[in-house]
């Protein structure tokens, strides 16, 4: 029980800091640290390194760039971090929610972002129009110590 209420005092700390709009940097993941895990298989609940789920696939790029926190649904994780306002949505590292809150992935640009999909595994796909009409949120993450 004490674990899990360090990890909750953790993610809650990552908020708010995000939250109080402090002076760290947004988290810039490390392009290298996503692709070195593209191309493996979906599989529901993982977190790696051989397989990944689309939450655990961005838990896992978040603890790849020092990011600590529990490991948790995308809909607990979309709760948890603060809004992005419309001009920064879409830049790199941001996290794009889909499907009413049950997909998750890391942008990398305005056309693309990374993710753990069931019928491709992880990949870096296109905002097409089929992902584009799930969007369902967008979210910021600051690195503590950044």
């Amino acid at each position: 029980m004490t674990r899990g209420l360090i990890s909750l005092s953790l993610l809650c700390g990552l908020a708010a800091s995000v939250l109080a709009g402090d002076a760290l940097a947004f988290w810039k993941p490390d392009r290298t640290k996503i692709e070195r895990h593209m191309g493996r298989p979906y599989v529901w609940g993982a977190c790696g390194l051989k397989s990944f789920d689309c939450s655990g696939f961005v838990w896992r790029v978040m603890l790849d760039n020092g990011i600590f926190i529990k490991r948790t649904t995308a809909r607990k994780l979309f709760m948890s971090l603060p809004r992005l306002g419309e001009g920064g949505r879409w830049d790199y590292g941001n996290l794009v929610f889909f499907d009413n809150l049950k997909h998750v992935g890391i942008v990398n640009e305005r056309s693309s972002f990374y993710h753990a999909q069931s019928s491709r595994g992880t990949n870096l796909s296109s905002f097409d129009p089929f992902w584009r009409g799930k969007i369902a949120g967008f979210r910021g993450v600051k690195a503590a110590g950044r």
